[in-house]
């Protein structure tokens, strides 16, 4: 029994230690972009105003980039530039232009701050790849690196945070079949957020709470989001949300393999 678990435990660090975050990160980001350009609008967490010329085709465009720069992710030798394209739409357009103007007009409202954390965390995950992949400066390829990682764990606490503040959204999403209730489950992921956060923040435990982070999202998939789909297949929210989890899967994954120690000699 000592040597099955010792040979699991082996097999578990094998798999953690492949780089597969970025590849995650990449389709993720080209799945959102393609189920943006079926729902003929922009995203939900890019809130381009109403009056904006040629909102549909800027819709379409957007959309389209986003696709293209996540399959650019996907590929090794257009990685740093995908990412860096990523980083620059998310930093300057979204988060800056788009949900700063939400924010200035929502100040009050803590939706406002964890809705924009979801765009937070793209933009997070994009700096780390890029630092990865682009020929940078050792140095500066680290403290990319390092507020990527800070970034992502300010996200996570707010998203703990967002569990507490509308537990009435939350409970819901749980299936109620789980053990042992809706609402203890609504709260348990609340904390684990927030714990997952800090330990990424101040650098304890770091990358076990990133991997931990990246399989609670992984298991919300098959879940949470694809019973949903299954049930109402013609709600384009539910397809968006899915999209949304799994480009936080791939993010967090990315977070957790720039937290990986190097081997010793």
């Amino acid at each position: 029994m000592v040597a099955e678990t010792m040979g699991g435990d082996r097999a578990a660090r094998g798999f953690w230690d492949r780089d597969w975050g970025w590849l995650v990160f990449g389709l993720s980001i080209a799945i959102l972009g393609v189920t943006g350009l079926a729902y003929a609008n922009f995203l939900p967490g890019q809130p381009a105003p109403k009056w904006l010329p040629a909102r549909v085709p800027l819709s379409f465009a957007a959309n389209l980039f986003m696709a293209a720069a996540g399959l650019a992710i996907a590929w090794r030798r257009t990685a740093a530039w995908g990412a860096l394209a990523l980083a620059v739409y998310y930093g300057l357009l979204v988060v800056a232009l788009m949900d700063g103007r939400m924010i200035a007009r929502n100040a009050g409202v803590f939706m406002a701050y964890s809705n924009t954390a979801e765009q937070l965390a793209i933009l997070a995950g994009a700096l780390i790849v890029w630092a990865d992949r682009a020929l940078l400066a050792p140095g500066r390829a680290a403290l990319i690196a390092r507020a990527g990682q800070v970034l992502f764990g300010v996200c996570a606490v707010l998203f703990g945070g967002a569990h507490f503040a509308y537990m009435n959204f939350t409970a819901p999403l749980v299936p109620d079949w789980l053990p042992p209730s809706q609402l203890f489950w609504g709260y348990a992921t609340g904390v684990f957020h927030i714990l997952g956060g800090l330990a990424i923040i101040v650098g304890v435990r770091a990358r076990l709470a990133a991997i931990l982070l990246t399989v609670m999202y992984a298991a919300w998939t098959p879940m949470v989001h694809l019973p949903l789909i299954i049930a109402h297949p013609g709600d384009f929210g539910h397809w968006i949300e899915n999209g949304a989890n799994l480009v936080l899967t791939g993010a967090a994954w990315v977070v957790a393999d720039s937290l990986r120690k190097a081997p010793s000699p």
